[in-house]
């Protein structure tokens, strides 16, 4: 692979990691897609055990960013109906207000149905609370992912 098409495919790993934050692009997708074409096209053995180590890692924290984050909130008492609202708020939120739609629209839809759901601001604020924590446990574990099929990729560039 040249040296463009090498640097064309770090800037979409580049921009996977950004769309695990920002939630425009589906990011760890991003960065596997682009290692799996690298992969593609160079043909190596080095470059098929690459993307074979980065698929493990990937498929493993999208399985985790699942399991992880529904149990801490299964624990904390957030019922499964709280959750679909925020998330149904939040698919609202990033169409209504691009970008940070999604940042909004769910602590949001959580915070409105505990409030109808418990009653008083307190523990509707304290399950709010948890459910953000949630979320930022789920972005941190696919962030790191990202990373880390990022680091193994230029590993393997490098050497």
């Amino acid at each position: 692979m040249s040296d463009v098409g090498v640097l064309l495919v770090g800037l979409a790993i580049a921009v996977g990691i950004v769309g695990v934050v920002v939630p425009v692009l589906p990011g760890a997708l991003l960065v596997w897609a682009a290692i799996a074409v690298w992969a593609i096209a160079v043909g190596s053995t080095t470059a098929w055990a690459v993307l074979a180590a980065v698929s493990v890692v990937i498929g493993g924290s999208q399985v985790l960013k699942l399991l992880v984050p529904g149990r801490q909130l299964r624990n904390a008492g957030v019922p499964r109906r709280s959750i679909v609202i925020g998330l149904l708020l939040a698919g609202v939120g990033f169409f209504v207000i691009p970008v940070v739609g999604f940042f909004v629209g769910f602590p949001l839809g959580i915070y409105v149905e505990e409030r109808r759901r418990l009653g008083p601001h307190a523990p509707a604020w304290l399950s709010t609370r948890k459910a953000l924590r949630a979320i930022g446990l789920s972005i941190l574990i696919e962030l790191s992912a990202a990373v880390l099929a990022a680091a193994v990729w230029l590993a393997a560039v490098l050497t």
